[in-house]
């Protein structure tokens, strides 16, 4: 992943402070309270800072959306459930996924402390955001993250005719000394329902074996693409339902069996995740741990490049140095976006951040 000072024609230019504060302004005029809002506005300028902008900063106004329809609790009680040292339900009670989820992660990062793993199954959230981030705080404290998630079915299934399962993701997150720490966030799904979305905008033909129409058949063709193909095929379709049961069924509120059945309610929006905090100090020496984690790092971004390759890279070290450029230039925020945030200011009379004077040539 690359970065450049200069955003495409029409981006501004943000700094990330400025950006986070604004965000949470908005989002605390949009029902949230003001701790709840900053959190929330914290996930989504590191998912942009990291140039996912995906799950960026692009979020605000569709959380705006949610929390306005009460798709999204502002006023979630959230509550843990627990009957062993090591393992927890977190329920959401509807809050949006920044808000249950930074929750969780605090409350693994605890248990783990004490018992070495711990386990924490999120039920009943809204949207989790980047899922990235959850693992990465786990990773800042010392300890390995680990997170899966399960929301609608939105993807199909190898054999399935429409749409099945969901474009469930998973993050792992290993802490380093030397080295910013592996990320490894990906999705179950060949590609985003935001690339088809772009495709589609731009009428650019989406890659073979991407995507596929209402009936499940692939098509390369963005006017006709409704769904993603499953990342491997059977191997991401049955990640993906995995992850289903790692999440909902173990929390006890399955998404799956309840959207494909006759009861309206099964396809009313929600999501379902679980967090896993490893403390390396249960497993030897956590100092031993992290040097040998940054050997290996090493050691692979030592090894020959292929043919035509711009380098060797783990998971997570190109974003991590896309976070740096962007903390230092500024975060570019698409027009749309900026536009839709313009709005959303005006509307809770809320004055825009400042822009970042946008480097020349």
């Amino acid at each position: 992943m690359s970065d450049t000072a200069t955003p495409k024609p029409g981006k501004v230019l943000v700094a990330a402070d400025q950006l986070r504060a604004f965000s949470a302004a908005l989002l605390e005029k949009g029902g949230l309270h003001a701790g709840q809002a900053r959190t929330a506005a914290d996930v989504f300028v590191w998912a942009a800072l990291r140039g996912v902008d995906s799950h960026g900063i692009a979020r605000v106004p569709a959380y705006l959306d949610l929390l306005a329809k009460g798709v999204a609790n502002a006023d979630a009680v959230l509550t843990v459930e627990s009957t062993a040292p090591a393992a927890a339900v977190l329920d959401a009670d509807r809050a949006p996924g920044p808000v249950a989820l930074s929750a969780a992660a605090d409350e693994a990062v605890n248990r783990a402390r004490i018992s070495g793993v711990a386990a924490v199954g999120v039920r009943r959230t809204v949207h989790t955001g980047a899922i990235g981030y959850y693992v990465s705080k786990i990773a800042e404290q010392g300890l390995v993250g680990i997170g899966y998630v399960a929301g609608m079915p939105n993807m199909a299934y190898a054999g399935v005719k429409g749409a099945a399962v969901a474009t469930s993701p998973l993050a792992i997150a290993v802490p380093a000394e030397a080295h910013a720490p592996l990320l490894l966030d990906m999705a179950t799904a060949t590609i985003a329902l935001g690339k088809i979305r772009q495709a589609k905008a731009s009428g650019t033909p989406l890659p073979e074996g991407a995507a596929a129409t209402a009936d499940g058949t692939p098509t390369t063709d963005p006017e006709l693409a409704v769904m993603p193909l499953p990342l491997g095929g059977a191997k991401g379709s049955g990640m993906s339902l995995a992850f289903e049961l790692l999440t909902s069924v173990l929390v006890g509120a399955p998404i799956f069996a309840a959207f494909h059945s006759d009861d309206p309610q099964g396809r009313a929006h929600r999501q379902n995740a679980l967090l896993i905090a490893l403390d390396p100090a249960a497993f030897g020496d956590p100092a031993a741990f992290t040097e040998a984690v940054d050997a290996t790092l090493a050691t692979l971004r030592r090894l020959p490049p292929a043919d035509g390759a711009e380098g060797v890279f783990y998971p997570g070290e190109r974003s991590a140095a896309v976070a740096e450029s962007r903390a230092a230039r500024g975060i570019p925020v698409a027009p749309k976006v900026w536009r839709e945030l313009t709005e959303a200011a005006e509307k809770f009379g809320l004055s825009l951040p400042e822009q970042v004077p946008v480097p020349t040539a």
